[in-house]
């Protein structure tokens, strides 16, 4: 088992939830001298842990240094988020944080507004994403039967903020990217920092690899 020798290892460790293929160069700057401690609920990506973000059992309590969940939680139903987000703070040490990062339905929207549903709002990897597919989902491998990618809720700003505070984090730092990235970035601490330590954690991870 891997675990061991992250726990052997005297850098800090971060738990890349939702991992899929990606390593941790697909993560932030911030991480770049970290250990990655890769969790997925598929075994075909060989994460070091299998699991999902309301059972993480695989993962001690107080394990990590920080979570990073990137384009995860909107994959869970709305009453399912806490539950989530309990599980983050429980693996965390007492300094731990969490990165997520998830679609900002406010920019998103504004572009529905403008009656652009179906219209290409940037190219991914996996190919050309139109509102539609930000919202509830990437429509081609959805129609290969791959439906555990489809959306079950949304965020703007405000509403992930506030999430993350009522589920137990002290403190929240967050920012919005928009075009042509349409995204939302939060960190969210298990300990009480100061304002000038939350802005330099931020500074430090709100920059994707």
């Amino acid at each position: 088992m891997h675990l061991l020798a992250f726990r052997q290892n005297p850098m800090k460790t971060f738990l890349h939830v939702g991992c899929g293929p990606k390593r941790k160069d697909r993560t932030t700057a911030g991480f770049a001298d970290w250990s990655e401690l890769r969790f997925d609920i598929d075994e075909s990506v060989q994460p070091d842990l299998v699991g999902t973000m309301i059972d993480m059992s695989s993962v001690s309590s107080e394990s990590v240094d920080a979570v990073f969940s990137s384009h995860n939680i909107e994959h869970l139903y709305p009453h399912e988020v806490p539950v989530a987000l309990s599980e983050f703070l429980r693996v965390l040490k007492p300094d731990g944080f969490a990165v997520i990062t998830c679609p900002d339905l406010q920019a998103v929207c504004a572009l529905v507004a403008e009656d652009k549903l179906t219209e290409p709002a940037y190219t991914s990897p996996a190919g050309p994403m139109a509102p539609l597919d930000i919202l509830y989902g990437h429509r081609p491998p959805m129609a290969r039967g791959n439906l555990y990618l489809a959306h079950r809720c949304g965020f703007t700003e405000k509403v992930l903020s506030g999430t993350l505070q009522s589920s137990g984090f002290k403190r929240v730092a967050s920012m919005k990217r928009g075009a042509p990235y349409f995204d939302l970035w939060a960190l969210a601490t298990k300990a009480d920092l100061n304002e000038e330590e939350l802005l330099q954690m931020a500074k430090n991870h709100f920059t994707p690899r």
